[in-house]
């Protein structure tokens, strides 16, 4: 989510690892299992769903999620549920952690117990209320009190089986009475505004000659309350559904006989006792970010300094380097540092540098990048941003095939299942492993152009430092190409967005076995058979020793590292970049009703963007990528639904619905990247719909007006490496300001070393630092530019705190989130969290 706020911006993101569930409760008939799978939602809105793990009390799921978070929410809610084949799947439990509670836990795996599931208990929104106390003089010269209840809006109510109808009951209720009065229902959608009064009745009249004739009589505010409860009118017979609830005590108007704020609904007490049952638990891992990102010009001397880590001598001395050094974890440091090369141009010569200064320390050839160094976690971090597109040519044919096909590929004769045939496993294994060989090694003019001049570099590197092995050449490219990108992406496809889940057994372990062997034909060692520790590998393997495979690999392996490769951009095939089933508004209608909109499968590659009636399906409708001239979103007025967006084109704009709102915000952003070198984009555009002779938003009545809303800010063109570089700087400045104390150890080491030209002291030997004096000074540039960002933040946080208002639509009454604010403001570090 990118919240605008004095040039600042806000950016969520979550990375979710769903493990396993254990110990849930047995089905109520013979067979006990079920056939679970699990859901993570934003509140209640579903963004992402597991495969269903089939006859299990304790199933494993292993599947990862990570997704931009595109809006506001207050919990993040994993649902268990078990599949019905003739009734709606029924829900065993849930897991909500509340967006301030996160951070508890923080990359960790933690087991979490499942909570029951009721109607009651499924709340989201906040509604705007505004309550009025006055006096009121009647005919007969007596005084009574009146309440005024103007219930003006909701936002984020829920949506009840893809609808929402709602309505608010408004309650004045004390021990002696209940009065209840109704709003209208707001048809499809889940932001209402109402805008209703409401009077009641609050005090019974009373003569003037009563002392204090103007304020409430204190025994019966006391005991007064005004309940607001939202529901969805429903036409099923099982009555409305509840939506939330707010309940305020009339002696909130004591001090005040006025009282307008924003509130988040709650869930109802029906006064039943809850049951403590044992649902059974969820192991997950949960990394929720949340960056304040300032404008460009904030990090000028931060950025520039990292940037100038290519061109440093020696590289040690850079601040890429030294932030390698103070994290303890490479791929911490690896990441931002990767993309922000990425963004400017300079990852092959940064890469190169500190690939050349590892080899040059490095005294044995055949441990040439075998350890976790910032260096190979760079390396492996710039194949999956720059070689994802490469992964989907080369190995998804075959990867999709062997998740749905399920041959049976077991080569071990200890786990051959009744029935099986070894021969007939291994002649299945083989053939996987034929094609996936021939696929890589035919496919170096596929390479994207970044990884090859990063190969040739380490070739070269490589093969002068150890003039006398030949073979360094080859091992320096194939321990990254063969053993960090192709192989990984094999054994685990969902990690490399090859599969959209994680495989079952039967076919994770034929994918460990073609990985293996994969490996293992890409490592040219010289004993390939002796490297295999169990016995059928093998034996199994005996059929790859020969020559031809050697020469493919190698010849592969001088393709894609060779300095006179050219990028055949004129070969380029057609690259699938996203497909999915979403609703779209019927073309060329103009009368407007449900049935203008259908289901469809979408589809885009790099060419064009299609739908058809289902997946496979020849297209029902195509448009080429040069045609798309702006991807935008559809307010929700235009139509009452939610998650809408616009592809927008010469003859007509195509309204589409997507899922939930991740899913939108991942199909607008593709189709954005993918169109932005398009000559003829739009400037502007319209951000409602064209209905009934006019647009909604502006009113005016030919279909072909200019737009009246300026088009959203464009997207680098590159729709592989889409990097933004002030949040990857943000990043960096974050993991600095972590580390402070790492940096000025550091600074007593370079001072020690720079005088004292002995043996290292042990709390320095863990740094590497060849200059002392170039180190020093930079460290000392790190230092400030960290501290005065940290200044920047702390200011911002202090003006945020100061502009708050409690009850305002941002901060609504009705949890701890104001409270954690104040209270965070003055104890936390001031960077991203």
């Amino acid at each position: 989510m990118a919240v605008e706020d004095e040039g600042l911006r806000v950016l969520q993101s979550v990375k979710v690892k769903i493990g396993e569930a254990k110990n849930m409760p047995p089905y109520p008939g013979p067979n006990k299992m079920r056939d679970c799978y699990c859901t993570v939602n934003l509140d209640q809105e579903e963004v992402f769903r597991t495969k269903i793990v089939e006859k299990s009390l304790c199933p494993f799921y292993g599947e990862d999620f990570y997704c931009e978070i595109p809006r506001s929410f207050r919990y993040l809610s994993f649902y268990i549920f078990d599949r019905d084949v003739f009734r709606r799947d029924s829900i065993i439990g849930k897991v909500a952690v509340k967006k301030d509670e996160l951070q508890k836990y923080h990359n960790r795996d933690t087991w979490f117990p499942l909570q029951p599931v009721d109607a009651d208990s499924e709340v989201q929104g906040k509604v705007h209320l505004e309550l009025r106390l006055s006096e009121v003089i009647t005919d007969c010269g007596s005084t009574c009190h009146k309440l005024a209840t103007r219930v003006l809006e909701c936002q984020d109510l829920p949506i009840v089986n893809g609808q929402c109808d709602p309505y608010a009951t408004i309650t004045l209720s004390s021990p002696s009475r209940s009065e209840v009065k109704k709003t209208k229902v707001k048809r499809k959608t889940n932001n209402p505004q109402f805008d209703e009064m409401f009077y009641f009745e609050v005090t019974k009249p009373c003569s003037y000659s009563r002392k204090s004739h103007f304020d409430v009589e204190e025994e019966h505010v006391e005991k007064m309350e005004i309940r607001i409860g939202l529901w969805n009118a429903s036409n099923l017979k099982f009555g409305d559904e509840f939506l939330g609830e707010l309940r305020l005590p009339l002696k909130i108007l004591k001090l005040t006989p006025s009282h307008q704020a924003w509130y988040f609904l709650h869930p109802r007490d029906n006064g039943k006792p809850v049951k403590l049952v044992d649902l059974g638990s969820l192991r997950l891992n949960i990394v929720y970010t949340e960056d304040h990102v300032f404008p460009c010009h904030y990090y000028d001397a931060l950025r520039d300094l990292t940037i100038k880590s290519a061109d440093a001598e020696p590289v040690s001395s850079s601040a890429a380097h030294v932030l390698g050094e103070v994290c303890r974890e490479k791929q911490q440091a690896a990441m931002p540092l990767v993309r922000l090369f990425l963004h400017y141009g300079r990852i092959v010569p940064f890469i190169s540098a500190i690939a050349n200064a590892e080899i040059n320390r490095t005294l044995d050839p055949n441990t040439i990048f075998r350890g976790n160094s910032l260096t190979s976690k760079c390396i492996d971090e710039t194949m999956k941003l720059a070689g994802r597109h490469y992964l989907q040519v080369t190995l998804k044919p075959v990867i999709d095939e062997i998740c749905e096909v399920h041959k049976s590929c077991e080569i071990d004769p200890v786990k051959l299942k009744d029935g099986e045939n070894l021969e007939s496993n291994m002649d299945n294994l083989r053939q996987y492993v034929e094609r996936i060989f021939n696929v890589i090694t035919t496919s170096g003019m596929s390479c994207p152009t970044v990884m090859c001049d990063i190969f040739f570099s380490l070739r070269e590197s490589a093969a002068k430092r150890f003039q006398d092995d030949l073979d360094v050449r080859y091992t320096a490219v194939s321990s990254f190409i063969f053993l960090r990108f192709f192989a990984p992406a094999i054994l685990s496809p969902n990690l490399f967005q090859l599969h959209l889940h994680h495989p079952d057994p039967l076919t994770a372990r034929t994918l460990t076995l073609v990985s293996k062997t994969i490996q293992t034909l890409g490592s040219l060692s010289k004993s390939k058979s002796a490297s295999f520790k169990e016995s059928y590998m093998a034996t199994f393997y005996e059929h790859f020793n020969d020559k031809k495979y050697t020469d493919a690999v190698r010849n592969f392996l001088d393709l894609i590292s060779s300095s006179g490769r050219k990028d055949h951009r004129s070969i380029e095939q057609p690259i699938v970049l996203k497909e999915g089933c979403m609703i779209k508004r019927a073309q060329g209608r103009n009368r407007f009703g449900i049935k203008n909109f259908k289901k469809r499968w979408f589809r885009l590659s790099n060419h064009e963007f299609t739908y058809h009636k289902h997946k496979g399906d020849h297209p029902l409708y195509n448009i080429p990528i040069e045609n798309i001239l702006a991807v935008e979103k559809l307010e929700e007025e235009s139509f009452k639904m939610k998650n809408m967006f616009q592809v927008i084109q010469p003859e007509r704009a195509l309204y589409i619905q997507a899922n939930n709102c991740v899913e939108a915000k991942d199909w607008m952003d593709i189709l954005t990247k993918v169109s932005q070198c398009n000559q003829k984009r739009l400037t502007t555009y319209h951000p409602s719909a064209y209905l009934n002779g006019h647009w909604l938003c502006c009113k005016a009545s030919a279909d072909g007006a200019p737009g009246c809303t300026p088009c959203t800010g464009g997207l680098p063109a590159d729709i592989q490496l889409d990097v933004d570089g002030d949040r990857e700087t943000e990043h960096i400045y974050s993991l600095f300001n972590t580390h402070r104390t790492k940096l000025e150890k550091m600074q007593e080491a370079c001072g020690s070393k720079s005088v004292y030209d002995g043996p290292e002291q042990e709390e320095y030997s863990t740094f590497i630092i060849d200059d002392p004096q170039e180190t020093y000074k930079v460290l000392k540039q790190i230092i400030a530019a960290v501290q005065t960002l940290e200044l920047e933040h702390a200011q911002y946080k202090t003006n945020k705190f100061k502009r708050t208002k409690y009850g305002s639509q941002e901060h609504p009454i009705g949890d701890k989130t104001h409270q954690c604010y104040v209270t965070e403001t003055s104890r936390r570090p001031t960077n991203s969290v």
